[in-house]
């Protein structure tokens, strides 16, 4: 359904994206991830055709967004990170009047059944200024779905929502994405969002796609290593470290390493190699290895 290879894009000089690859097929539900400045929303709307990239391939629903937007734009559902609402208007009215952008007249009954979907059926004949902000999340979600498109692409689509809002908004992609013919492409900083819901993601970071793939898949291969962090007196030299072992991050004193699962002589042994090396190790910390641990090592971001 989409399928990016080495997208690169330069925005008034600067070059924003640098190598993003980005593979999703029916069925999935993909979580791009990534801090903030990582490129993700320029990478949506290029996926969209709203910006024009320098080199790379963009594929989306079998058309190329650059010289197809029109043609596809009816099959893709979108969720921005602003909604951008006309407050004065009842939701109702106003998904009557969207429904005109995709050449869609939606009936009475179709759209109670979509705000009901949302859980706004109670709230669909008020005006959108009247709505919290939890509210207009779910005001947004019922947007993308009006065209019944075969791909959601949406941006922070929780962010507002309750933890109940949450997951009634999860189970909508969910059942969405379960006939698989549909897809989901998901931008959000959540986590806990991302093990309930995706199957599969893609971590950026400065512009360039640094992991892709299964969940599963990525998580079995950190199972061969281990993490822990490390409280030093000093800071070490960090050259002519024992095989295997790496510096993931480091701040207020502490580092941040991997290890192979089985080190050679036993953990012990390492820890008396490093101090060996210079590693003056005041305390010593074991962490499990997840999908939080698999985003930082991938995003440069230092934590303690």
């Amino acid at each position: 359904m989409i399928d990016i290879e080495n997208l690169r894009l330069t925005i008034k000089g600067k070059e924003i994206l640098k190598g993003i690859h980005l593979h999703l097929k029916p069925g999935d539900i993909y979580a791009l991830l990534g801090p903030n400045g990582a490129g993700k929303s320029t990478t949506i709307s290029a996926l969209l055709g709203l910006l024009p990239r320098e080199s790379g391939q963009v594929c989306v629903l079998n058309a190329d967004p650059a010289r197809d937007a029109v043609s596809i734009r009816g099959s893709v559902g979108v969720m921005p990170e602003k909604a951008g609402f006309y407050d004065w208007m009842t939701a109702i009215d106003y998904l009557t009047w969207y429904g005109r952008l995709y050449n869609v007249r939606p009936t009475a009954l179709y759209l109670d059944r979509l705000m009901e979907r949302v859980g706004l059926g109670l709230e669909a004949h008020r005006p959108i200024g009247t709505y919290s902000r939890g509210m207009k999340q779910r005001l947004a979600v019922a947007r993308a779905l009006l065209p019944e498109p075969k791909l959601l692409i949406l941006d922070e689509p929780t962010n507002g929502l309750d933890p109940k809002g949450r997951i009634e908004i999860h189970d909508i992609l969910l059942e969405f994405a379960a006939d698989g013919k549909s897809g989901v492409l998901l931008s959000t900083h959540l986590l806990d969002d991302v093990a309930r819901l995706c199957n599969r993601i893609g971590i950026i970071d400065q512009g360039r796609t640094r992991l892709e793939g299964t969940i599963a898949e990525l998580l079995a291969e950190q199972e061969n290593v281990r993490q822990y962090r490390l409280y030093l007196e000093t800071a070490p030299d960090t050259a002519g470290l024992p095989d295997g072992v790496k510096v993931l991050g480091h701040g207020d004193g502490w580092w941040q390493i991997q290890t192979p699962a089985s080190p050679s002589g036993g953990i012990s042994a390492l820890w008396a190699e490093l101090w060996r090396l210079g590693w003056k190790i005041m305390e010593i910390r074991s962490e499990t290895s997840g999908l939080q641990d698999l985003y930082m090592r991938h995003t440069g971001q230092d934590r303690p």
